[in-house]
């Protein structure tokens, strides 16, 4: 995956007047919504300093339209009620370019309010299928459900598993849509999901060691576990190997982030054969993925996961969108995104907006391995050390 680093296209759509050649006293807003406090903080800060990173650059650089951009940052903890809030706190401010949420069962809560106040919203997470929907306000960085779910599912059949099993919780969004489109994809591939079991709350579910006993009661050697980091490390993946179940554990983009081993304390070696759908792998070798990284840890002193680099391409794909529109209007916004066929260079991926306002790119698998061979006092979890890249598609299936 070679990539134009955004840096370096900034300079090519930035639409700079002479006059902003210095500092200008205009300045514009941009609004951002993230759960920096809560069950998905990980998550939100890095997004929230990504945020920052990208528009440190850009506003050194000059600027767009000759303004600053400037950040009004919401917390919304990853409760749907929150966002609604935030989003209500940041159109009432005038604000009406806004980056967020992160889950989708948050930014589902205010798609419709974006479109009755025809607010530009640009997710740059938020992967259920019904999150974006065409001509409206309402756009993504990343890919949607139906097509993770897809990669998912190829995978199983590329490895010979036709016999597969699912866990997850019927009662969240994301885990929900993930749920379905694997299962649509299985049957497009003659797979057969041999069980599937759930939990009832995505946020406070501990326990799924009966899930896991039945699951391995079955025999199947791949089971989908679309969940997020902060269950997977504490409880999902130790409670799988602890009740028997020794095979695959394949996840979708929620199991991104090595935070997640932070919790683990048990046998590392549970995560040979944990793997996940991914937007970008920070170890791909491209020059202009491996700047985003060094300059990232150098700033922050993180590794920056998937989440933090889409929410760094959001930045820079709405400053090109500003650009092109010659105006910070969301109306005019809208529709320099919706323009057909308009390429854009980012570190998660070249792509061009479906007619729904979701990109159309591809993705990785990303696998965790154990490894034996870390020093005595050393981090003994290498996270994603292997990647395969399973599936381009221009994501027309969803």
């Amino acid at each position: 995956m070679r990539k134009c680093p955004a840096w370096i296209v900034v300079s090519a759509f930035l639409c700079l007047s002479l006059s902003a050649c210095g500092t200008q006293g205009d300045t514009i807003k941009v609004g951002t919504i993230s759960p920096n406090t809560g069950a998905m903080m990980v998550y939100g800060q890095s997004m929230t300093r990504a945020y920052k990173m990208a528009v440190d650059e850009i506003n050194a650089a000059g600027g767009v339209l000759g303004k600053q951009l400037e950040l009004v940052i919401k917390d919304d903890k990853m409760e749907p009620t929150e966002t609604v809030n935030c989003f209500n706190s940041l159109v009432a401010d005038g604000v009406e370019l806004i980056l967020g949420s992160v889950s989708s069962g948050c930014t589902a809560a205010i798609t419709d309010k974006a479109n009755e106040e025809r607010v530009l919203l640009l997710s740059p997470a938020s992967t259920a299928d019904s999150i974006t929907s065409a001509d409206d306000y309402v756009f993504r960085i990343c890919y949607a459900d139906s097509f993770q779910g897809a990669v998912a599912a190829q995978y199983a059949k590329e490895s010979g598993y036709n016999r597969v099993g699912v866990l997850y919780c019927a009662a969240d969004t994301y885990s929900k849509g993930l749920y379905d489109a694997f299962a649509r994809a299985c049957l497009a591939l003659d797979i057969d999901i041999v069980a599937a079991r759930s939990v009832a709350d995505i946020t406070t579910s501990q326990d799924y060691t009966n899930q896991w006993a039945d699951l391995a009661a079955t025999g199947v050697e791949y089971v989908f576990a679309p969940f997020y980091y902060y269950t997977v490390g504490p409880y999902l993946v130790p409670q799988a190997r602890q009740v028997g179940y020794s095979g695959v554990i394949m996840g979708g983009d929620g199991f991104d982030g090595a935070n997640a081993l932070q919790y683990q304390t048990g046998d590392l070696a549970a995560y040979n054969g944990v793997m996940f759908v991914n937007h970008y792998y920070e170890g791909d070798s491209s020059p202009e993925t491996q700047m985003f990284v060094t300059q990232y840890e150098q700033r922050y002193g993180f590794i920056p996961d998937a989440f933090t680099a889409l929410a760094y391409d959001a930045v820079y794909v709405l400053a090109d969108a500003i650009s092109r529109a010659g105006t910070a209007d969301a109306e005019a916004v809208r529709d320099a995104l919706s323009a057909p066929n308009h390429q854009y260079k980012c570190i998660t991926g070249d792509f061009t907006f479906d007619s729904t306002g979701t990109p159309r790119k591809g993705a990785v698998i990303v696998e965790y391995g154990h490894n034996p061979y870390a020093q005595s006092g050393q981090n003994q979890v290498e996270t994603r050390l292997r990647t395969r890249v399973i599936l381009q598609t221009d994501n027309q299936s969803r």
